[in-house]
């Protein structure tokens, strides 16, 4: 059986989340089991040992979800698309690593520049950027490798950064999956094979959120985190970037929320002196809990910024009115999803 690509979009999505739905109990259970799980001090939030293995649910439910469209005989071959999805498992799996052994700060960023460069090799790369003045994009030449590597390496941890209350994490990303997807379509010429990636990760992330929601029963640690910020900066690269006029924008717009994160945590902690890798409790969201938000208004008040991000970038490319009746339908599923996370976490 032969499928369409819009018809992939969709079917990859519900794909990957019944996986996902599928997978997350089973990891809940290996790492109770094990001992592989998230245990509380002065920096954390949550009072109970969680897991923190989410990760292998993430990124197993979004590559088996491509075995499933090899096998219903539609696959996007191409060397962008190799590129992401090997970057991602690479990511994973230093994630994982660090996840189990807690590697040191240092070794991982040597480890994620390296990832970046071998997918830079493999033709995810920032090539042009926008000409305030007009005219054609400006070609950055020898400038794009660095550009490139900061951009991945960045948002990668970015979204590490942003993990740190049940449900945000993934509630971002989720939006910000469905933005980039839908803005690659818009985009002249339009990125179909970003749009699907775009979905499958989304359909993944809403399997994770549906035990992620507070009360939370497994967190995404850094294998979840570092896949899933690898992936949305390699699709902001190879579909939002080489599509559209304001292209360059575009990014900033749709990821606003772990970019202002790790811009102000960062920039914190290099005027105390410290490296801006050690982790610390004065994130963004630490901040709003402190000052008296609840976890769930805390993550409805960064994702509200996520959304608006998401609907100024639509705007500009044209798919505001899809962008609207898209996280309509997401806001609901979402509120279903943390209300069955309630309930189920009430009768344990």
């Amino acid at each position: 059986m032969i499928i369409k690509l819009t018809q992939a979009h969709i079917i990859g999505a519900f794909i990957s989340y019944l996986i996902g739905v599928f997978i997350v109990p089973f990891v809940i259970d290996f790492s109770q089991k094990e001992g592989l799980v998230d245990v509380p001090n002065e920096r954390k939030i949550h009072k109970n040992p969680i897991s923190r293995l989410g990760g292998i649910a993430i990124w197993s439910s979004t590559m088996l979800t491509f075995l499933c469209l090899v096998l219903l005989s539609y696959y996007p071959y191409g060397s962008l698309l190799s590129g992401i999805l090997l970057g991602g498992s690479l990511m994973f799996l230093l994630g994982l690593i660090d996840d189990i052994y807690n590697l040191d700060a240092k070794f991982k960023l040597i480890i994620q520049l390296s990832i970046a460069t071998i997918v830079y090799f493999l033709g995810v790369k920032i090539d042009t950027i926008f000409n305030p003045f007009g005219g054609t994009p400006l070609e950055l030449g020898i400038l794009s490798y660095p550009i490139t590597i900061l951009w991945i390496v960045g948002i990668s941890n970015a979204v590490n950064f942003i993990d740190g209350v049940d449900g945000l994490a993934g509630s971002v990303i989720t939006v910000n999956s469905i933005t980039l997807a839908l803005v690659a379509v818009a985009v002249t010429p339009a990125q179909p094979i970003t749009a699907l990636i775009a979905f499958i990760l989304a359909g993944s992330m809403l399997a994770f959120l549906t035990f992620n929601f507070n009360p939370a029963k497994i967190f995404m640690g850094d294998s979840g985190a570092l896949f899933s910020g690898f992936l949305l900066a390699t699709l902001s690269i190879a579909g939002v970037m080489k599509g559209a006029t304001l292209a360059i924008l575009l990014p900033f717009m749709v990821l606003a929320v772990p970019i202002m994160d790790i811009t102000y945590s960062s920039l914190r902690r290099i005027l105390k002196g410290k490296s801006p890798f050690v982790a610390d409790a004065e994130h963004i969201h630490h901040k709003l809990l402190k000052a008296g938000f609840s976890q769930k208004i805390t993550v409805a008040i960064l994702t509200s910024v996520a959304i608006a991000g998401g609907a100024a970038a639509t705007y500009f490319t044209g798919a505001l009115k899809h962008y609207i009746a898209y996280i309509g339908v997401l806001i609901l599923i979402m509120i279903v999803l943390s209300i069955f996370s309630v309930l189920t976490k009430e009768k344990k």
